[in-house]
This record gives C-alpha cells, sequence and structure tokens, in this order.
C-alpha cells in the first residue's frame, strides 16, 4: 500500500452533477481552503447516478488519474459523500490519498477545535466517521503522516484494532456526558436568575463572530472562511432597557451538514436548543439565501430548535447597494427581521432596540392559585419565571403573582390562573 504524503496543500476537486440541490462548487472550493489546501484542478461531469464501485465511470478515473499526474497534486477532495468501499476503491486504484466531503468537513473541524469538549466532540465524529472505512486492510493507516483528512484532536492515534476504537469512542462519549451535565447545570443556574439567552445560529460565514464581537465587545475569532470559529462562547451584555442577556454563539450550519457531526455536537447546539430567542444571521449579500436559510432551518428541526422563537438577522448590507438599516415587522407589530451590517456597525442600535422590544413584549403577569398537590408546577414556575409574591393558603397551597415569559405558559397547565393587567 502506498505511503501517505506529509502535506495536502495541493488538490484536486472531484465534482459530478447528479441530480438538483447537491453540493454546491463553490462551497466545495471554500471548505478546501478553509482546510489549507490550494486548489489545483476541478475535475468535473454528469452520471445519472455513482458508480458502485469507483462512484465516478471508468473513463472519468483515467483523467482523474491523469490530472494528479499532470499537477503533481497532494490528495483528491471529491465534493460527495463517499462509501467506505468506494473510497477504499478509489485509493487502490490511483495509488493516491482521497477524501470525501465528510472526511473534509470533519478535517476542518479538527483544525478549528481548541477547547477540550470541542477536541472531544471533533474526536467522536472522526471515531465514527473512520471506523466504518477501518474494514479490511486499515493498517495502511499505520504510514499516515498527516495531512488534510488526516488531522486528529492530538489526544489519539488510530489503532489497528477495531475492539479499540469501540472501547475509545465509549471512553469520549462518556467524557462528554460530562460537559452536558456541566452545561445543562450552567443553562439551569440562568434560568434561575431570569436572564433570557439568546442563541446566533446561521449557515458558516454569515458573520455571527464578528455580529457577538460587535455586541459583546468579545474578541473572539472572526475570518472570511467556513468554519471559522467552532468552541461555543457566551457573553453577557445589557440591551437599551437595562434587561442583562447571555449570548452564545455557536458553531455555523452548511449544506448537508455531516450526521456525525450533528450527533457528536449536539452538547454545543444545544444551547441553540434551549435558546429563549434564535437569532438567525444571514448574509444580505448571498444569492443562495434563500437555500442556506432552508438548510438552516432543517439542522435547527433535526436538533430540536426548529420551534424557538427566532429573529431573522441580515448581515452584511454594506455589500449592498445603497441599502439602509431597517427593521421588518409583523402585523402586530413586533420585529421579525432587522438589517444590519456588524462589520460596520451599521443598524446595530436598530437590533438591540428589536431585542429590547421581543424580550419586553412576551412578558405577562399572572396570579397562579396552586393547589398543595400542584407542588411540581410551583418548582418549575421558580426555575422558569420571575416570582413577584408567594402567599400560602389556607388549604396547605401557594398563591403565586410571577412574571412570566409566554412560551413557557404551557407549564401552568390546569392550574387557576387569574391575568394581572
Amino acid at each position: 500500500m502506498f505511503d501517505r504524503p506529509e502535506s495536502g496543500e495541493r488538490a484536486v476537486l472531484v465534482h459530478i452533477n447528479l441530480y438538483e440541490g447537491q453540493e454546491d462548487l463553490n462551497e466545495l472550493k471554500e471548505l478546501a481552503r478553509s482546510a489549507g489546501a490550494e486548489v489545483v484542478h476541478v475535475l468535473t461531469g454528469s452520471r445519472k447516478y455513482p458508480d458502485a464501485k469507483y462512484f465516478i465511470g471508468s473513463g472519468k478515473l483515467e483523467e482523474l488519474r491523469a490530472v494528479i499526474e499532470e499537477t503533481e497534486a497532494d490528495l483528491v477532495l471529491f465534493n460527495h459523500v463517499l462509501t467506505p468501499s468506494q473510497e477504499r476503491n478509489l485509493e487502490a486504484a490511483l495509488e493516491f490519498r482521497v477524501v470525501d466531503r465528510n472526511g473534509l468537513i470533519l478535517d476542518i473541524f479538527a483544525l478549528r477545535a481548541k477547547s477540550y469538549d470541542g477536541k472531544l466532540q471533533v474526536e467522536l465524529a472522526q471515531l465514527n466517521h473512520l471506523s466504518s472505512r477501518l474494514t479490511r486492510g486499515w493498517t495502511h493507516l499505520d504510514r499516515q503522516k498527516g495531512g488534510i483528512g488526516m488531522r486528529g484532536t492530538g489526544e489519539t492515534q488510530l489503532e489497528d484494532d477495531r475492539r479499540q476504537v469501540g472501547a475509545r469512542i465509549k471512553l469520549v462519549q462518556s467524557r462528554l456526558e460530562k460537559v452536558v451535565k456541566q452545561r445543562h447545570q450552567g443553562r439551569a443556574r440562568r434560568k434561575r436568575s431570569e436572564t433570557p439567552g439568546l442563541s446566533l445560529v446561521g449557515y458558516t460565514n454569515a458573520g455571527k463572530s464578528t455580529l457577538f464581537n460587535r455586541l459583546t465587545g468579545a474578541d473572539i475569532y472572526a475570518a472570511d472562511q467556513l468554519f471559522a470559529t467552532l468552541d461555543p462562547t457566551l457573553r453577557r451584555f445589557k440591551l437599551p432597557n437595562a434587561a442583562e442577556v447571555v449570548l452564545a454563539d455557536t458553531v455555523g450550519f452548511i449544506r448537508h451538514l455531516p450526521h456525525e457531526l450533528v450527533a457528536a455536537f449536539k452538547s454545543t447546539l444545544q444551547e441553540a436548543t434551549e435558546a429563549d430567542l434564535l437569532l438567525h444571521i444571514i448574509d444580505a449579500n448571498d444569492e443562495y439565501r434563500a437555500e442556506t436559510i432552508a438548510e438552516v432551518n432543517r439542522v435547527l428541526k433535526e436538533i430540536g430548535a426548529d420551534t424557538n422563537q427566532q429573529l431573522e438577522v441580515f448581515n452584511k448590507i454594506d455589500l449592498l447597494d445603497d441599502f439602509e438599516p431597517h427593521i421588518d415587522r409583523n402585523d402586530q407589530g413586533l420585529p421579525i427581521r432587522v438589517w444590519v451590517s456588524a462589520k460596520t456597525g451599521a443598524g446595530m442600535g436598530l437590533l438591540l432596540q428589536a431585542l429590547a422590544e421581543i424580550f419586553s413584549a412576551t412578558k405577562v403577569t399572572r396570579l397562579c392559585h396552586l393547589l398543595p398537590s400542584q407542588g411540581s408546577v410551583r418548582a418549575k414556575l421558580f426555575s422558569v419565571a420571575h416570582i413577584m409574591q408567594e402567599d400560602f393558603t389556607e388549604q396547605g397551597g401557594w398563591d403565586l403573582l410571577v412574571e412570566i415569559d409566554q412560551q413557557y405558559m404551557g407549564v401552568l397547565g390546569d392550574v387557576d390562573v387569574e391575568e394581572i393587567i
């Protein structure tokens, strides 16, 4: 078996048109650039369906072999998800390193992860992805020397035994469970302190980190790259009405985000799931923004955050001609969309105004008459609502005057409630 090169910088991209709505070629180029690769050639073609053995046909395989020799490339990047057998067959036939789209994204995540839990999540995703590709003859990985598709988190070397990989996966999962528990405790503390939680979501490279820095005064890394930041960051800041909120910057989404990553990063994405409001950041200058919006909403549905309230933030209006920042409102007059430029700061005052309006509009005051048997409801109210006053009743129950967000009204169930005007 061939030795893998030490460097993975010169890449040949392979993009085959199979169906409408598949992965975008420009997105593959951005992914390659974000991984540190130099694109030396793009091989395109069309097929009705993938070849079972090589994904591409025999003629295209020979064309690819010639391109590799001519360009002196270091690796081949497919803009498709290859089966384990297709990847092995291609590497055997070409005697060359082949990385599919999921492997490339995983590599970028390995490059970006800095925190302990971020590295754990990347490692889990990589192990799950690679374990299916280590059937028969995965001993060729003994000679891997790094490069795109081969980077890890530094915590482990891939052993040559599937049992050991399975044991490693269990170990990483147990460590991640502790991280999930710690984050859950942190969110519970924020709920008890009545601090609303905001979560930035959106397509990667839409400007989430730049907006995060602009709102909070933080200095997290922001660059014109896909997945420039990976590890979640939380900061507090105040709205114009003096209310304090916690803002979370989460990992960016991408078309057909690998399931391994969605599963591994659920502890990170849980910030979005439990947020009181999602700030959906959208690149206003993106000609395919309708598709990216749909993809973000698809991932939100997958992680169970599709029912959370959203405020759309159309960013990068500085790239549009003669476009002024403004707020779009629904029929009730509530903000649903804000047009801003995080880079220049244009419209940031309007965004803060919209946030203040949303949070003040969703709060209601209620007098709740709880029976002695409804102690569990009382406990839930203390975790999600502001208890303004509590009195004990003669029957052993409670009268609670609460300020509660309308999204939590469901916890009251069949409690006797009076509306306070």
